[in-house]
């Protein structure tokens, strides 16, 4: 495997494994921000920092046309999106990428709650 893809490996792998303890107690059926809200609980409760809806000018010619709001950040170094859906899309792929490229990070993990079994993808820039 390219090393580049396993940038924030331990702590991609500490997300991953919170995001596992509240898809276990919370199981699915609930909405995307019920899952974002116990995430960032339980990933505090494990020592971490967690931003949460902080926001990012985005610029066009260095002029601000808009807001852009990714739903977590650890450690002021990965995205994390929580998500109910059937699959990941190329959309939401594609959504991640320009929130790395806005925010500068390199790593956003897209955490899908929808199945008894948590599923996730790395997106990385």
């Amino acid at each position: 495997m390219d090393t580049d893809k396993m940038i924030h490996r331990e702590l991609s792998e500490a997300i991953i494994g919170a995001a596992m303890a509240v898809s276990n107690q919370l199981r699915p059926g609930l909405n995307e921000k019920a899952y974002e809200n116990a995430l960032v609980i339980e990933l505090r409760k494990r020592g971490h920092v967690v931003e949460q809806q902080r926001q990012f000018d985005v610029l066009y010619d260095g002029i601000p046309v808009d807001k852009l709001i990714p739903d977590l950040i650890v450690d002021g170094l990965v995205i994390v999106d929580p998500k109910v859906a059937e699959n990941f899309t190329d959309t939401h792929i594609a959504q991640m990428m320009g929130y790395l490229t806005i925010t500068k990070l390199r790593l956003a993990l897209l955490l899908n709650f929808k199945f008894a079994d948590l599923r996730w993808k790395r997106v990385v820039r």
